[in-house]
């Protein structure tokens, strides 16, 4: 049970990552590679102000602000100089490797022995499930944030972006600078994954973003494909299915494991798991018109 309850308090963690990769890739259609290196920017800000003694309040906007400038500076490069979105994503994830590196000033920094989010607020008195309520309220906030975003005119003008950008262009609305907004706001939200997950693991690696924008894709596309079995077309609906994504993308994994599946090849299964999510809906389509 310990084993279940892991993987879901990691897909609690994942949730804002997986909500970053819903704006980039779904709301403005730009398939940002950036979000293994804000993932992993988000960790080691964290770890450096946790021991140095940073209290809470000062460390979550650092992170927040941190991986906000990663997003913005992808759609800088995107908006500003014409360069293909996936590429300058490539160029900005390159380059926060050394950035984090350089926070870090080492390869891994461990937190065991320092306070984070989960030792210091005490909810209910066991650690695993106060962990999960701490993850909780936070995911709920994060979602309620968002969702009162995107219904305002600003999100109602983010959503058209990527919609139809010629159109909304035309009504006076600087899409560029919507771009840079929506990239800085994603990175933000997956930073403050890194935030959780450094903390919930109890250490930071330099590595830990390696491969992590195909937990968040995954994630969304399971979240799409429920989108779509149901034909959901609630803003606040479709957020609550991505986080459910997640937790079921990191549930997946988890049976996985626990079926005795070497963890050396977790990374393929996670691909193979992700190419059936996306196979599914086009398979469903070929069987229908044969």
């Amino acid at each position: 049970m310990d084993f279940y309850l892991t993987a879901l308090l990691q897909g609690l963690c994942f949730s804002a990552m997986a909500l970053g990769i819903y704006i980039s890739m779904k709301i403005f259609n730009i398939p940002d590679i950036t979000t293994n290196g804000s993932y992993t920017l988000g960790g080691a800000v964290t770890a450096i102000m946790l021991t140095h003694h940073q209290p809470g309040y000062v460390i979550l906007p650092a992170v927040i602000v941190a991986g906000g400038l990663a997003g913005a500076l992808t759609g800088i490069i995107h908006t500003k100089l014409k360069i293909n979105a996936l590429l300058a994503g490539i160029l900005v994830m390159t380059a926060l490797y050394s950035v984090n590196l350089y926070i870090m000033g080492t390869s891994n920094l461990p937190l065991i022995n320092f306070s984070t989010i989960f030792n210091i607020v005490k909810i209910i008195a066991d650690p695993n499930r106060n962990t999960f309520w701490i993850l909780s309220v936070f995911v709920v906030i994060i979602t309620l944030l968002i969702g009162y975003l995107l219904k305002t005119d600003f999100g109602i003008a983010m959503r058209a972006t990527g919609n139809s950008e010629s159109m909304i262009r035309s009504l006076g609305v600087n899409t560029d600078r919507m771009k840079i907004t929506g990239l800085a706001l994603a990175n933000a939200l997956t930073a403050v994954s890194g935030y959780l997950i450094s903390q919930l693991q109890g250490f930071t690696d330099i590595s830990m973003g390696i491969g992590i924008v195909i937990i968040g894709l995954g994630s969304v596309i399971i979240a799409e494909t429920l989108i779509n079995w149901f034909k959901i077309t609630s803003v606040w609906i479709t957020l609550v299915l991505v986080l459910v994504g997640a937790i079921i993308f990191q549930l997946v994994l988890a049976v996985t494991l626990d079926i005795g599946v070497d963890a050396n090849l977790l990374q393929m299964v996670t691909a193979i798991f992700v190419l059936l999510i996306v196979s599914l809906p086009r398979l469903n389509f070929l069987k229908g018109n044969k």
